[in-house]
């Protein structure tokens, strides 16, 4: 199986509590944490990093905290797994790793190929969709009356 790492899962999910419960409020991470078990000094790195990769955006201050950078329907999931894969900074080790003949030609190129894919689907999906997943599953949120259409 093809096993995210707690890091991806923990940037996915966090940057899906801001777009689901934040509305155009700052989230802070605090929140985050509690509402989704992800212990906080793991989660500032992470939300540092998709700030600096243009994903979120960081507010300070005591009503400080993180908000989308763009809209919810132009961030994709795949930017995020790729944003987290440059912050992890480790080699793939289909890419790297030594091997056998069958290995090196055959196994790994089908791998590839399905990373290719699955990074493919993962484009398609956007935080609007999971959003709209979350609202069709019952999951609550108070966002909707926080939203501020004030220019």
């Amino acid at each position: 199986m093809l096993h995210p790492s707690k890091r991806l899962l923990f940037a996915i999910e966090a940057v899906l509590d801001i777009a689901y419960y934040g509305g155009s409020q700052p989230v802070q991470s605090g929140d985050i944490s509690a509402r989704q078990g992800i212990p906080r000094r793991y989660l500032e790195q992470v939300l540092q990093h998709l700030v600096r990769t243009g994903i979120l955006a960081g507010h300070r201050g005591p009503k400080g905290g993180y908000v989308l950078a763009r809209e919810k329907r132009r961030i994709n999931l795949g930017e995020i797994v790729r944003a987290v894969r440059q912050f992890e900074g480790s080699p793939d080790p289909v890419q790297t790793a030594a091997g056998s003949r069958v290995a090196l030609e055959i196994v790994r190129p089908v791998w590839r190929e399905l990373q290719q894919e699955m990074l493919v689907k993962l484009d398609d999906m956007t935080l609007e969709d999971l959003c709209q997943k979350a609202q069709a599953a019952g999951i609550q949120t108070d966002a909707l009356q926080r939203l501020d259409f004030s220019i």
